[in-house]
């Protein structure tokens, strides 16, 4: 049986997604995430409702700690057999986090560590956990092109360099808005995706790299961060018809996580690698991301730093070879 590791798969569009992966394609499904209860309340659904098997796993993204404590996990199941090599690795838990800056238990700012930084060391220690033709997808945002009505809203990208962004607000510095972290943090998922795509294909791997932009969802924990009455107005009709009109792009749940399921499973997204896809409006589309997301400079200098923010310099052990190690 196909499957997919979801994070943020207990609750919102990676629920939502979950479910359609379940139903309509039957796969398997690990649920990662930071809440336990939640979580088996989420995967016991699953079960009931589909036949399928669903684990859940334990995994804060914004805890480089916790991610490599979870993808470890992930390889003890895979080795033992309790669970499937991954047919899909879905990148998808995130956050906007407003008020004062927030840090990870690593002391990188709090919306590009749990967006960016965690996914990216996640899908380095799962690479290779991956089946043949499997599919990584980054849960990205329309919010990353400052020549959008999402990214002038949201608030305008800053330069997508790891360091400045991981220290953001440190030593007297004064930091870039929360719309502006969310939105970096986005274009840095998308350029990741690209480079990831980039060096797949250099290795002579078949695992296809995807962005995804579910659109503007509203019910979603995005906005978990900001006062009840932007939460509430965010949720009424009259907003999203105002967000419409404006050009705002528009998903919902349902939709956004039937088609994050359809890029993970269905076979039409078999050569989808390397591109951008979006949920706008009840459609499915294939379109170009922003400028500077195809600037494959700047992804590699990204690429570079994430890796030492990461402590990649440091070897990445599997449990196989940890094993072996300590013979």
């Amino acid at each position: 049986m196909p499957t997919a590791l979801i994070t943020g798969g207990h609750a919102g569009i990676g629920y939502s997604c979950a479910r359609h992966l379940a139903s309509h394609y039957k796969w398997d499904i690990v649920l990662a995430g930071r809440s336990p209860d939640s979580m088996k309340q989420a995967a016991a659904g699953l079960r009931s409702a589909f036949g399928v098997k669903a684990t859940t796993i334990h995994m804060d993204t914004s805890s480089l700690r916790s991610v490599r404590e979870a993808a470890a996990n992930v390889t003890d199941l895979i080795e033992s057999g309790e669970i499937g090599a991954l047919d899909a690795l879905l990148c998808n838990a995130g956050g906007r986090f407003d008020g004062p800056v927030a840090y990870s238990e690593e002391g990188y700012e709090l919306t590009f560590a749990t967006n960016c930084l965690g996914h990216f060391l996640l899908v380095d220690l799962l690479k290779d956990s991956m089946a043949d033709n499997g599919r990584v997808v980054f849960t990205a945002s329309g919010t990353h092109d400052p020549q959008t009505a999402d990214g002038r809203m949201v608030g305008v990208v800053v330069e997508p360099d790891a360091k400045s962004l991981a220290d953001m607000g440190k030593d007297g510095k004064t930091p870039s808005s929360a719309g502006k972290r969310y939105s970096t943090s986005k274009l840095c998922n998308i350029l990741n995706a690209y480079e990831l795509h980039r060096r797949l294909r250099e290795s002579g791997r078949s695992v296809s790299s995807i962005a995804f932009d579910p659109g503007s969802v509203s019910g979603t924990g995005l906005l978990r961060g900001m006062p009840r009455a932007v939460q509430w107005l965010s949720k009424t009709a009259f907003l999203q018809w105002v967000f419409k009109r404006r050009g705002v792009t528009m998903g919902s749940l349902d939709f956004s996580g039937a088609s994050l399921a359809r890029i993970a499973a269905d076979p039409e997204f078999a050569n989808a690698s390397g591109k951008y896809y979006q949920s706008n409006d009840g459609k499915l589309i294939e379109r170009r991301s922003s400028t500077l997301s195809y600037d494959e400079n700047r992804a590699a200098r990204l690429w570079s730093q994430m890796e030492e923010l990461a402590g990649m310099n440091r070897r990445e052990y599997s449990t196989s070879a940890r094993r072996q190690a300590t013979g």
